[in-house]
């Protein structure tokens, strides 16, 4: 997987109104300074009851309650039409989510109202934010294209989180987990509370590790975070510094089922050769190494009861490479000539070590200001930032070769330049005491280059595809919808617009001179819940009309990214059901299910002879959408008695096709799993404030599955026949296993 660092930064923006009364003193604004701080972080593009999107909120107790290090994916999996995948199989490593069918690419993902998707890949890589749970107030699940937000477009869903507030009190937390796989995670929390009523320090440290449920896929994994703030009743600054150092074996190649026939579900294909006396060998150093950091000044000014201003600058700096053993490669693709062995025999394929190096730098600057009285809430924001990524590739060996070679031969090299400029004008306005109308206008410049030479090989002009991207592109997203408040009814209706620029990949793994197009959206969205204390129920309709929407293929580059490629028309329709109860204070039943309908009108397939030539085609006609299975189910049965707590939490996943040609042959099979949590708290114990102790089953029917893979297809002359095959790698995942965990509080 070609894998890009995460530029991640964060800032404090949009905030509630505040009535605090001008003759207010010191002594009564000191009380009421927690509240008005958390106010002030509440974020302009979450959504609230009166904001026409569908939407989820997850709190931290939720986020800590079984978090024993697997990473967020896992943690917000059982929210309505989210699909998580391991590569290693047990939830640490690389872990990615899908949330209506679309993939990571298309989820827009911010902390504190700042990107967090890679400019250019478009990606989160949650393994470079190991831990992250530990340092997040909540998360709120926009699905659809949801509110205006910076960064990549929403296609899918848009992803929120806010990082721990200030903490008031001094603390200290010390929290571990271990269980199969050797699978571990050790955190330190620590904070000063408030030092002379206006300042306080935090900091975490985390480690994890694990030995992944597939062969050789290891994590070892390192993350901080640090934060210094002042505050006082109007004001707050904040200075956060965080990143992660990460060290994964590959495991993304995936295995097909006739290999783990074969060698066992566990295979792992990943690193694999023929050693000179013809034996099955793994190269050792087959791993994926990256470091981040990132730094953030944060300003939240309460300028008066109705108007507040926010800001941000923020830089990460990130840099990292992997090291990979490729078998029989054509020298001419790396800047090698063919040699003769010393049998006379021209070798122009042989096995060679390649190292793929990304150095990113992304920065800029966020101000918004918010606004809200009795009838209007209302926020107008503005950012810029600017990125930078430097990639290139080396050779460091090739197996028996003969001549002159650098010991560490270079053979792609390009950089890619991103410009954002980023506005909007957002506004809630009550019409009557249970009706208010929404208004969202967003306008969004974006300028990308791409220069160099590529890891692609053009075949045409023998040598590296060269990249000459240079990409304007000018989106204006109109959002409008009308939401109904009357006691425990809330209803809306809504219609979006999103845009979405091509990611890098889409470029670089693009046929020479066929660049994708920009996608487009319109996402339409009817809603209605009823909610009391003791139960509630809620359905929501959505049609996504996409015009040349960019779809995974199943089809893999040579780094392991899923290829797209643009269809004309598609579309993604559903209905999504909720409903919780909770009969007594010890006992609560939750329930989540989607039932959608994703298609493609009128696809090609494309299927192609060696080194991407001469494709034949074949019209599937109207074929679902790779990965967007047709139902999702999710239900939770939770138990809370004098400290101690039990949950199960079962999901459902009907089939998914893993390309768009609706092959049978090629599709991940329907699975049914589910995890029991188990966890009881003592208080006061010794000195400590607060003993934890948890044990958690996941996969408890122990289920043969797969949740992730790639296929793809190509033919070969017989004659003057044209005979086409088919093949496919699947993600097998975990059977039963255990974890647990303990979390001390001082």
């Amino acid at each position: 997987m070609n894998k890009r660092i995460l530029p991640v930064a964060f800032t404090a923006v949009g905030v509630c109104g505040l009535n605090a009364s001008a003759d207010m003193n010191e002594s009564q604004k000191n009380d009421s300074l927690a509240t008005v701080l958390t106010e002030l972080e509440v974020v302009a593009n979450r959504a609230t009851s009166k904001t026409p999107v569908a939407f989820t909120n997850i709190s931290k107790k939720e986020l800590l309650q079984n978090n024993d290090g697997k990473d967020i994916t896992y943690l917000l999996q059982a929210t309505p039409s989210v699909i998580t995948t391991s590569d290693a199989g047990a939830g640490i490593g690389y872990t990615s989510m899908r949330v209506r069918g679309t993939d990571g690419s298309r989820i827009n993902v911010t902390a504190n109202g700042v990107p967090i998707n890679d400019s250019e890949s478009h990606n989160v890589y949650w393994v470079n934010m190991p831990d992250l749970a530990s340092s997040l107030r909540d998360v709120q699940i926009q699905r659809g294209a949801g509110t205006s937000t910076n960064g990549a477009g929403a296609f899918g869903a848009s992803v929120n989180m806010i990082t721990d507030a200030p903490s008031e009190t001094p603390y200290a937390e010390l929290s571990g987990a271990y269980g199969m796989y050797n699978t571990n995670r050790e955190t330190i929390r620590v904070g000063s509370g408030m030092l002379g009523n206006h300042w306080s320090f935090d900091a975490r440290i985390s480690h994890l590790g694990s030995k992944g449920y597939i062969e050789r896929a290891s994590s070892e994994l390192w993350s901080y975070f640090a934060q210094a703030a002042y505050k006082s009743y109007s004001t707050q600054v904040r200075l956060l510094a965080f990143g992660g150092k990460e060290k994964t074996y590959m495991a993304w190649d995936y295995a097909s089922k006739e290999q783990m026939e074969e060698f066992g579900r566990r295979y792992n294909p990943c690193g694999e050769y023929t050693d000179s006396e013809g034996n099955r060998a793994y190269y050792p150093d087959q791993y994926d190494n990256f470091i981040q950091h990132h730094f953030q000044l944060l300003l939240n000014q309460r300028l008066s009861d109705n108007f507040y201003l926010n800001a941000a600058l923020h830089y990460t700096l990130d840099d990292g490479y992997y090291d990979q053993y490729k078998t029989k490669r054509t020298l001419s693709e790396y800047g090698l000539q063919p040699f003769f062995n010393a049998d006379g025999e021209e070798i122009k394929k042989s096995d060679l070590i390649r190292l793929k190096f990304n150095q990113n730098h992304f920065g800029g600057g966020l101000v918004n200001l918010n606004y809200r009285d009795d009838r209007w809430d209302a926020s107008f924001g503005f950012a810029a930032s600017e990125f930078y990524g430097h990639h290139f590739g080396q050779v460091k060996w090739v197996r028996n070769y003969i001549g002159a070679i650098n010991p560490l031969q270079p053979y792609y090299d390009n950089a890619g330049h991103k410009m954002d400029l980023n506005t909007y004008l957002r506004a809630t306005y009550t019409i009557a005491p249970y009706l208010s109308a929404f208004a969202d206008m967003q306008f969004r410049h974006i300028r990308y280059t791409i220069k160099g030479a590529s890891d692609n090989y053009d075949w045409n002009t023998s040598g590296p595809a060269l990249l000459n991207v240079h990409e304007n592109w000018n989106f204006f997203n109109p959002k409008l919808g009308l939401n109904f408040e009357m006691d425990a009814h809330r209803a809306f209706a809504s219609w979006s617009v999103a845009q979405k620029e091509p990611t890098r990949d889409n470029f670089t793994d693009a046929n020479p001179g066929q660049y994708p197009k920009s996608e487009y959206l319109n996402d339409f969205e009817l809603g209605y819940t009823f909610s009391k204390p003791m139960f509630n129920v809620g359905v929501n309709l959505y049609y996504m009309l996409y015009k040349d929407q960019l779809v995974q293929t199943g089809q893999l580059s040579d780094t392991g990214n899923p290829l797209s490629v643009n269809v004309p028309h598609s579309y993604r329709m559903g209905i999504e059901l909720q409903g919780a109860l909770k009969p007594c204070d010890w006992f609560d039943w939750t329930l989540n299910m989607t039932l959608s309908r994703n298609r493609i009108k009128d696809f090609v397939e494309y299927i192609y002879e060696d080194e991407w030539a001469n494709p034949i085609t074949i019209n599937c006609g109207n074929t679902p959408i790779a990965f967007s299975p047709d139902y999702i189910l999710n239900n939770s049965f939770n138990f809370h008695v004098a400290g101690f707590d039990a949950s199960l939490d079962s999901k459902y996943i009907s089939k998914q096709y893993l390309t768009n040609a609706h092959n049978d042959e090629a599709m991940l099979d329907a699975y049914f799993v589910s995890d029991l949590h188990l966890s009881y708290t003592f208080k006061k114990v010794i000195g400590i404030k607060e003993l934890k102790v948890g044990f958690s089953i996941y996969n408890i029917f122990n289920e043969k599955y797969f949740n992730n893979g790639y296929a793809g297809a190509g033919y070969y002359m017989n004659g003057d026949e044209k005979v086409i095959y088919r093949y496919a790698g699947y993600a097998a995942q975990a059977p039963a296993h255990v974890m647990g965990t303990l979390t001390l509080k001082f």
